[in-house]
């Protein structure tokens, strides 16, 4: 009888005990609003700003509410206007040309590789369409970070990224997030760092993050963050600057200050599971694993690979039979969305646009969590359950 598995996909670990008390800490002094502070109180909101850009290497940290959030707010204090156009991945989730469309800008879209990353060529072909760049390193795929830098330095192009599978990962050792003028990253439950719902946004121009807290309802009370510019910055900006409250509360940052701290370790806790995965899907007939630079240092918390060129039902039917032996797969290739796998087409808010290329990449990807709930022996029959389909569907059409 085949082998079942019997895992859930969707079910993550408990918080950590530091989180809860910490949690708990907030909740008996009932001081959860950001700037609810008792006198010489810091708050846990302003000590994880102070904290993440600490750890990441930034000059200054702003927490939120969500990571769609970061970006649209990212977006507005880069300047980006109504009708202004912004250049984005064609291979990314719903909230990024969301994040756009919502400060009244136009997404354009860049073709993905195989690689699962932004085509640096059609960046190229395409930096003259817009200013800005909202990056996304979309399931935690980092292109050649200094080659897209250098094309978008020599088109004056503002590059904003999105984070928020690649908290924790680098390229050639420079943290994610830390190349654009602006990393936003995501606390979201199935991120890397869980608060139900959340988000980071960091930089290092003083001008960028002084627009960023009064967009977040500072309520001219900017100098109880810690990890904000000089209060000369935002002389500059704080009476034409809207308050679009969103700044995160003490209790999400108190269960999130905790977690950060692990981060390194949930970290390689994750790519030790992607990795027997990846060796178990490797020479799978028919199906293309992707490739890690040498120069990324990643984070597994999602598996993707490719089964290119496959028709439509045949690639359905692996989906099925993986789902019936308790495998929870997603694919980007239907004409509607399902869950999280929305394409570039389905957004439709957005002009239409032809990028075939992209169109025959996402028709094969198939897309699959790892929490870190699974053992590595769950990973391993993972790996056979989805090895031994893929084979049998590709075998049967040859």
């Amino acid at each position: 009888m085949s082998e079942k598995f019997t895992g859930s996909f969707t079910q993550q670990e408990a918080l950590p005990e530091a989180a809860i008390e910490a949690a708990l800490n907030v909740m008996r002094h009932g001081r959860l609003h950001r700037y609810n502070v008792a006198e010489g109180e810091l708050g846990e909101t302003a000590l994880l700003e102070q904290e993440f850009a600490a750890q990441v290497g930034a000059k200054y940290c702003l927490a939120v509410a969500s990571g769609g959030y970061a970006m649209a707010t990212a977006l507005r204090a880069v300047g980006v206007k109504h009708g202004d156009r912004v250049l984005t991945n064609a291979f990314t989730l719903a909230p990024v040309p969301g994040s756009i469309a919502s400060v009244g800008a136009e997404p354009v879209f860049v073709d993905v590789t195989e690689n699962l990353t932004i085509d640096l060529e059609d960046l190229a072909a395409k930096a003259d369409q817009a200013k800005v760049l909202m990056l996304s390193h979309m399931r935690g795929h980092l292109c050649d970070m200094d080659r897209l830098m250098q094309i978008c330095d020599d088109a004056g192009i503002i590059v904003i990224e999105d984070c928020a599978h690649t908290m924790g990962a680098a390229w050639n050792g420079v943290p994610s997030g830390r190349q654009g003028a602006v990393g936003c990253y995501s606390c979201q439950t199935y991120k890397h760092v869980n608060s139900g719902e959340g988000g980071l946004f960091v930089t290092d121009d003083a001008e960028i993050a002084a627009r960023a807290i009064m967009l977040s309802g500072s309520y001219m009370l900017f100098e109880r963050h810690l990890a904000a510019p000089p209060a000369e910055a935002f002389e500059r900006v704080k009476f034409e600057t809207p308050n679009i409250s969103g700044r995160m509360d003490n209790l999400r940052a108190a269960i999130l200050r905790p977690q950060l701290r692990d981060l390194q370790t949930q970290v390689a806790r994750w790519n030790a599971r992607y990795q027997v995965i990846e060796a178990g899907l490797r020479d799978t007939p028919g199906l293309t694993v992707v490739e890690r630079p040498e120069a990324e240092t990643y984070v597994g918390s999602s598996i993707q690979f490719l089964l290119l060129d496959w028709a439509a039902d045949a690639l359905q039917e692996v989906i099925a039979r993986c789902a019936a032996r308790g495998v929870e797969l997603k694919w980007f290739g239907p004409p509607e969305p399902v869950a999280f796998t929305s394409r570039y087409d389905s957004w439709r808010y957005a002009k239409a646009q032809s990028l075939p290329k992209s169109d025959r990449i996402l028709a094969g990807i198939v897309d699959m969590r790892v929490p870190l709930t699974f053992s590595l022996e769950d990973c391993a029959q993972i790996a056979r359950i989805i090895r031994g389909e893929v084979s049998a569907v590709f075998q049967a059409a040859s």
